[in-house]
C-alpha cells in the first residue's frame, strides 16, 4: 500500500468525492435530503488529502480542512467497498492525525451520521467522542459531530 499527499483538486480525490456524494445521498433518501450539507463539503476546499494506492490504483482517501486556529476538520474518509477490512481507514487516520499534529492543530473534529455505524465505530475506536454539533452542522438534521484531542 502506498499513501500519497495531495489536495482537493487531485483527480483521484475528485472521483472519490463524486462517489461519496452519491453514497451519502443514497443513504439519506436522495440529494434533496442533504442539500444543506453540500456547500460545506466541496472537494476544492479540502487543503490536505491523503490517498491510499494499491498497485497504482486509488482505493481510499481522507482529507484535512482548517476549521479554526485550534481545530482541523477531518473530511471524506473513504475506502472502496472491495478494499474494506484491510485496515486502510486506520492507516489513513493514523497519518491524517499525525499531519494535523505537525500542522499545530490541537483537536481533530469531524461530522458523520449515526446511520453510518462503521464510520462511527472507527472514530470511537480511535478515541473520538461525541461533541455538540459545530456550525454548520448544528443546523443540519441527522448530523453528529465527534472530536479527538491531538
Amino acid at each position: 500500500m502506498e499513501y500519497i499527499w495531495t489536495d482537493g483538486n487531485d483527480q483521484d480525490f475528485q472521483r472519490f468525492y463524486l462517489k461519496t456524494e452519491e453514497y451519502y445521498s443514497k443513504i439519506v433518501g436522495g440529494k434533496k435530503n442533504r442539500t444543506g450539507f453540500i456547500p460545506y463539503n466541496l472537494s476544492e476546499s479540502i487543503s490536505d488529502v491523503l490517498i491510499a494506492y494499491a498497485d497504482g490504483k486509488a482505493v481510499g482517501c481522507a482529507g484535512l480542512k482548517r476549521y479554526s486556529d485550534l481545530d482541523v476538520e477531518i473530511k471524506r474518509v473513504w475506502v472502496e467497498p472491495e478494499w474494506r477490512g484491510n485496515h486502510i481507514a486506520t492507516a489513513l487516520m493514523d497519518q491524517i492525525e499525525d499531519k494535523a499534529r505537525q500542522m499545530g492543530f490541537k483537536r481533530a473534529i469531524l461530522q458523520t451520521r449515526l446511520i453510518m455505524p462503521d464510520a462511527v465505530g472507527l472514530y470511537e475506536s480511535r478515541g473520538y467522542v461525541f461533541i455538540e454539533n459545530y456550525p454548520p452542522y448544528d443546523k443540519l438534521e441527522g448530523a453528529i459531530c465527534m472530536a479527538l484531542d491531538l
